[in-house]
C-alpha cells in the first residue's frame, strides 16, 4: 500500500498523531502497532539535536527501523538548528512529512522547497512566543503549520492557554491560502484541552503522554477523538 503525505489527508477532518516521544522505547514496535490498531492517522516523531532544544532524541536510524512496521504517514518534527542537514537523511529513512521551525537560522524557503522536491509534505512550527505573522513569508510553501503550546524539547509540559488566540490567527491565515494547510497543535494535548484547540481551528492533534499513559493506547486515542466532537 502506498504511503501518504499530509497533502493526501483531509485538512477539514480531525486527525490524531500520537507522538512516540512518550512511547516505551524498549517496546516501540509494540506501541507503534497499538497506535495503528487504535486508529491513529499519523505517527509524530520528535527529533531534537541538543542545540535548538536542550534535549536529544530520535535520528534517521530509528525512523528506518520503524518504517517497515506501518504504512501510517511519518510526521517528523525537526527541532534542530540546521534542518537543511537533516532533511535528506530523514527522507531516505522513511519520512513522509517534515516540519521545521520558523525560528531557526537557515534558508527556510530553500529547506521547504527541498522537502517538497523529495516527495514529502512540508510544515513550519512556531514556539509559544513567536507571533503568527512570522509565518506569512512562507505560506505558499506550507502543507502544515504546527502550533507549539509548550516550549519544545520535553514531553509532559502543561498546556499554555495563552496560545489559543494565536491558533485562530494561524487558522485564518491557513484558510486564506490557495491550497489546504493543516493546523497542528503539539504540547499538553489531552481530552480537556482538545475542545479549545479544535474550536480555534486545529485539525491535527499531536499527543504524547495522553496517548500512552496507562497503556490503553486505543482507548486514549478514542477519548481524544470524542473530545474533538
Amino acid at each position: 500500500m502506498p504511503r501518504l503525505t499530509l497533502r493526501d489527508l483531509p485538512a477539514d477532518r480531525i486527525l490524531v498523531a500520537p507522538s512516540i516521544l512518550s512511547a516505551d522505547f524498549a517496546y516501540l514496535a509494540r506501541d507503534l502497532q497499538a497506535m495503528e490498531a487504535g486508529g491513529a492517522d499519523v505517527v509524530h516523531i520528535d527529533v531534537m539535536d541538543g542545540h535548538f532544544v536542550p534535549n536529544l532524541s530520535m535520528g534517521p536510524a530509528l525512523v528506518k527501523c520503524l518504517r517497515p512496521l506501518t504504512d501510517l504517514p511519518f510526521d517528523v518534527h525537526l527541532m534542530v538548528s540546521k534542518p537543511s542537514a537533516y532533511i535528506e537523511p530523514f527522507r531516505e529513512a522513511g519520512a513522509d512529512h517534515m516540519t521545521v521551525h520558523v525560528e531557526v537560522d537557515d534558508d527556510l524557503p530553500a529547506v521547504l522547497r527541498r522537502i517538497r522536491e523529495l516527495g514529502c509534505s512540508a510544515g513550519l512550527s512556531v514556539k509559544p512566543g513567536t507571533p503568527a505573522t512570522a509565518l506569512d513569508p512562507y505560506l505558499d510553501l506550507l502543507d502544515l503549520i504546527l502550533v507549539m503550546t509548550v516550549e519544545p524539547g520535553f514531553s509532559g509540559q502543561a498546556f499554555r492557554r495563552d496560545v489559543l488566540p494565536k491558533m485562530r490567527e494561524i487558522r485564518d491565515r491557513a484558510d486564506a491560502a490557495d491550497h489546504p494547510i493543516h493546523v497542528e497543535v503539539d504540547g499538553g494535548v489531552a481530552p480537556d484541552t482538545v475542545p479549545d484547540c479544535v474550536a480555534q481551528g486545529c485539525n491535527l492533534l499531536a499527543a504524547a503522554s495522553a496517548v500512552f499513559k496507562g497503556g490503553d493506547v486505543a482507548g486514549n486515542i478514542a477519548r481524544l477523538r470524542a473530545a474533538a466532537e
